[in-house]
């Protein structure tokens, strides 16, 4: 049987984003350092902080409005792009949302979609432009085989986050094309994209969060 993720879960899930990003800040700070203004991890951290606050105001809501929440906390309290891009990701997640107080795996891939679609639209990142694009897309790919394949909820999460991790990883051999990093040009090879780093982390905490 499918897990069913109510609208109490998912608040629980981007409370612990919130954690993991304040828990990161210092190593997303660190990573941005190399390649942009070094303030990533903070500005992540903070926009999280504001959101926390706007869920403690907001008792009792559907899923939909939870992602909104989320949505105009980053856009008004991220700097840089970032703060534009993962709140276009939960702005149009949200308005695939409206309305629901529960989703199942099927449900979350086509929020998920929905999300990056968003952030695609946005941003105009291609894979392979050094963003967070080269971690969300193939995380897309493997819910989606998951999901067909029927799953758990948790497992499809489990499998998402080591292929992340490793896409991560693989950002380090890329030439930046977008954002701030895109200025070094060649000289971004060698160093890891910050937001497909805080991408990672997102996928991981909700992995996390939906296997307690």
């Amino acid at each position: 049987m499918q897990m069913i993720v109510t609208t109490d879960r998912v608040r629980s899930i981007i409370c612990d984003i919130a954690r993991v990003m304040d828990e990161q800040k210092q190593h997303l700070d660190d990573l941005d350092r190399a390649i942009g203004d070094g303030d990533h991890g903070s500005n992540m951290a903070r926009g999280f902080g504001v959101v926390l606050q706007k869920l403690k105001d907001t008792p009792g809501t559907d899923i939909g409005d939870l992602f909104k929440i989320v949505a105009m906390a980053l856009i008004s309290n991220v700097g840089g792009t970032i703060g534009p891009l993962y709140g276009g990701m939960f702005l149009k997640a949200s308005t695939a949302a409206k309305g629901l107080t529960k989703v199942d795996l099927p449900g979350f891939v086509r929020l998920f979609r929905e999300g990056i679609l968003g952030v695609q639209v946005l941003g105009n990142a291609e894979p392979g432009d050094k963003t967070m694009i080269d971690v969300l897309l193939p995380v897309l790919e493997s819910l989606e085989k998951n999901c067909a394949a029927k799953v758990s909820c948790v497992d499809a999460f489990a499998e998402a986050e080591k292929i992340a991790a490793d896409c991560v990883k693989k950002t380090k051999d890329l030439v930046a094309r977008k954002g701030r990093a895109s200025y070094l040009d060649e000289h971004s090879v060698g160093h890891i994209d910050p937001g497909a780093a805080s991408s990672h982390l997102m996928i991981r905490a909700i992995g996390e969060s939906l296997a307690k």
